[in-house]
């Protein structure tokens, strides 16, 4: 044979031993998918044998649903079934068991009893508000979820009921009378971080008061107050007829500074303000982020909710 025929055979068995496993492989692979049918088809038992004995098989598809269900349950939070459970609750009787109310409370549980007011007792007060204030999961689908019921009064009580989520999350029951309990106590408050004060006569102060007099009462435009790319929306329409703003707390210490300083500085700012209108004066607090540009004071950003939090709107 002359080395250039040897040559070319020798080049072409790469490809062809390649081919070869490559085939092998293809065919493993249809025997073990035949395998796991014939498994599926005979059973359980058939069935975990074959997910044990080929590396074709998916051994994380039959966990992949119930994972999805215990997710399903857990986030589902039945707190507004419990309130609406306990509000027909409080508004129903025992020995009115055919009214809207009871009939309502009993559908969402049917095996918990109804009030019984004593006989000849005045007709017992109705909540004025009730709202589901704190859901806990005590376990795979059970539920403790504490409802407040705020009478015309004053009164405030509080009940934990007990609920049960169905596996999808989407069906829920109240599995036993609600328990009157003591109310959430009041968390400790850290300090502020809004430790230095701006001066009420300032061009902070000002900006701030013009600000929320175009936010709140409608004097003016409140585009003209917003730093570039801020989009802000007004109360609308303008609940208030004027608003002043009564103090004005900052981080950064370059808020206390009565001129605006360099561009870009910026300054995160509690302003406490007093809205009026027909009604009266109302007391109301805002967070805001400003920064200066030409030589005045914008609104960077209205935050939501706490400055940790962030989120401007």
């Amino acid at each position: 044979m002359s080395p250039g025929k040897q040559a070319s055979e020798s080049d072409a068995a790469p490809p062809m031993a390649a081919g070869a496993r490559l085939e092998k492989m293809r065919r493993r692979v249809r025997l073990s998918r035949l395998a796991l049918f014939t498994a599926i088809a005979a059973g359980p038992v058939a069935l975990g044998v074959a997910v044990m004995s080929g590396p074709t098989t998916v051994a994380a598809a039959p966990s992949d649903k119930p994972a999805a269900v215990r997710s399903a349950a857990a986030a589902a939070d039945p707190a507004g079934y419990a309130q609406v459970f306990v509000d027909a609750w409080l508004r129903s009787s025992a020995g009115d068991a055919n009214s809207a109310q009871a009939r309502l409370a009993q559908s969402l549980a049917p095996d918990v009893d109804l009030p019984d007011p004593a006989a000849g007792a005045q007709s017992k007060p109705k909540p004025a508000a009730v709202t589901a204030v704190r859901s806990a999961q005590r376990g795979d689908g059970e539920w403790a979820v504490t409802v407040a019921a705020q009478y015309a009064d004053g009164r405030l009580r509080y009940f934990v009921v007990p609920v049960t989520a169905d596996a999808s999350g989407a069906s829920f029951t109240v599995t036993g009378a609600p328990g009157a309990v003591a109310g959430p106590a009041r968390a400790a408050v850290g300090k502020s971080p809004y430790g230095v004060s701006g001066p009420s006569d300032g061009d902070l102060s000002l900006a701030v008061g013009e600000f929320f007099g175009a936010y709140l009462a409608g004097a003016g435009e409140v585009d003209r107050y917003l730093a570039p790319g801020v989009k802000l929306s007004p109360v609308s329409p303008a609940p208030y007829t004027a608003v002043s703003v009564q103090r004005v707390s900052a981080v950064e210490e370059a808020a206390a500074a009565g001129k605006v300083p360099a561009d870009g500085t910026a300054v995160r700012v509690l302003v406490e303000v007093e809205a009026r209108d027909s009604g009266g004066r109302w007391p109301l607090g805002y967070e805001l982020t400003l920064k200066a540009r030409s030589g005045r004071w914008e609104v960077a950003a209205l935050e939501s909710g706490t400055a940790q939090d962030g989120g401007a709107r």
